[in-house]
């Protein structure tokens, strides 16, 4: 009798003691590489300071990050699936050292965002996780260990922010000390990686879809590089404009690259497939829904109250460990649970009941930023929708495409959700900027309405929202158990490989 593809899958799995260990180097891994994304935003202003530059040019440190994830991930998750997902892991843990380095030892801002690219290759690391899970973990434990492995992407943010908070709250506070907390953490997730976790049992070979990578690279450079710049370049400028009209070009020539080419560096068909494509959404709002929460309440409770008459005037170290840590312990602690929710309901009812809490969570605190509590309270139900969304979309792609494409089909899903935030990030700020206290003291610096925070948290909640009409419409055929997952890739894998294989 010829066994299952679900069994034979699990046959082959690691043991129970092994499943354990794997799950938490990646784990490990997996946080460290989220907190670079939050890592600088509470020290920007420093950064600026420091190295006595202006807020445009300081803003690279970010964006530079952004757009290497947007590159490199794709690209890396491909090769990865092709050449072996350990040797990967390593050789980007390996650059997100060199890059935590640079960054905490230089003294120039150029240098400083060349160590902030080598950072943000490391968001490859994400996707490559799930397709070592997915190769290594039983069926059955397959979404809890995927659901870990995405909590800590929340858990990893929210980490930094206070991490950050809390070593530079001195009275000289230096920015370096982040990065070299980021280097030691990056060490240590690449000895995780080195001694803990198996090497790659398969590979699919192939070419490297150069021209495909560099196409997509940028389609995504001149689409993200408007939506972090614009509120430096103005919304209605030229280079805005161009390069929206030039990542609409691009994506054009990306597509007819991809369908022309014998190995393609994405699948359209995958690409386009109806439960790919809404997690592919799903990660857009809820990206945008974790940034409006981590910078949203970082910059209201920060607001000096005597001033604007509203706020907590809360310092960085005090925003960072009083409101922000508690949605960051939540996020943490919900990823386990939303893992047993997936396993035992599907992720589709996972991700609707993270719309819901999402959303009650927002709409909490736009009606109520008043009271220490309800901040608080508010962030830990968002905290715990996003460890909740970040639990079942993986899921959902496991169930949704074959074992060889999963790399690049999460790393695809993962820049959606950097994507979301870039767009959160710049939303918060225009929003913010747009109208502003009047009456203030001669000398006070401009300061937002409070009506912008609220309207910040309405469009927040808004997002949330619709992930209850993209669970709902896009993935009504996700409702595999964790055997089915298995089974259901496995013919799929079949089906797509070539004769004779």
């Amino acid at each position: 009798m010829t066994p299952s593809p679900a069994s034979s899958q699990a046959s082959s799995a690691a043991s129970p003691r092994n499943e354990t260990v794997i799950v938490f180097a990646l784990s490990l891994a997996a946080m460290v590489v989220s907190m670079m994304q939050t890592l600088v935003v509470p020290i920007l202003g420093l950064i600026q300071s420091d190295l006595e530059t202006s807020s445009a040019n300081v803003s690279w440190v970010t964006t530079a990050t952004l757009l290497s994830a947007a590159v490199f991930t794709p690209l890396l998750g491909r090769f990865g699936d092709q050449h072996g997902k350990k040797k990967t892991l390593v050789a980007v843990l390996i650059v997100m050292v060199a890059g935590s380095v640079l960054a905490a030892v230089t003294h120039s801002l150029l240098w400083l965002i060349v160590g902030r690219v080598l950072q943000g290759a490391a968001t490859a690391i994400f996707p490559l996780a799930l397709s070592v899970l997915r190769e290594e973990v039983r069926p059955a434990k397959l979404p809890g260990a995927m659901a870990m492995v995405s909590g800590t992407l929340a858990f990893g943010s929210g980490l930094a922010l206070v991490a950050t908070g809390l070593l530079t709250s001195g009275d000289n506070p230096d920015y370096r000390s982040a990065f070299w907390l980021a280097t030691g953490l990056a060490a240590l997730a690449l000895l995780a990686v080195v001694f803990l976790v198996p090497a790659t049992r398969e590979t699919t070979g192939g070419r490297t879809d150069v021209l495909g990578a560099l196409t997509l690279a940028a389609t995504l450079v001149l689409l993200l590089l408007p939506i972090t710049q614009g509120h430096e370049w103005g919304w209605s400028s030229g280079r805005t404009i161009g390069c929206f009209a030039g990542a609409v070009v691009m994506a054009a020539v990306w597509t007819l690259v991809e369908r022309k080419v014998r190995e393609p560096l994405v699948d359209m068909k995958m690409f386009a497939h109806r439960p790919v494509l809404f997690a592919n959404i799903a990660g857009l709002l809820v990206g945008f829904g974790s940034f409006a929460l981590f910078i949203g309440v970082s910059y209201l409770v920060q607001m000096p109250e005597k001033i604007a008459g509203y706020g907590f005037s809360a310092s960085v170290l005090r925003a960072s460990v009083e409101y922000l840590l508690p949605s960051t312990i939540v996020s943490l602690l919900a990823a386990p649970v939303g893992g047993q929710l997936v396993r035992h309901k599907g992720p589709r009812l996972v991700l609707l009941l993270a719309s819901l809490i999402g959303t009650a969570g927002f709409v909490w605190i736009a009606l109520d930023h008043e009271h220490t509590v309800s901040v608080i309270a508010a962030g830990m139900f968002v905290g715990a929708a996003i460890s909740f969304g970040y639990a079942a979309m993986p899921a959902v792609i496991v169930a949704s495409v074959p074992p060889r494409q999963t790399g690049i089909a999460n790393g695809i899903n993962s820049i959606s959700r950097s994507t979301g935030s870039a767009i959160g990030s710049a939303m918060i700020t225009t929003v913010l900027a747009s109208k502003s206290l009047e009456h203030l003291p001669p000398g006070a610096p401009k300061l937002p309405a409070e009506s912008q925070f609220t309207l910040t948290f309405v469009i927040a909640g808004t997002a949330f929202l619709l992930v209850a009409f993209v669970a709902g419409l896009g993935l009504r055929k996700i409702h595999a158990r964790p055997a089915e997952v298995a089974a259901h890739a496995a013919a799929a894998d079949a089906e797509t490989a070539p004769a004779g294989a």
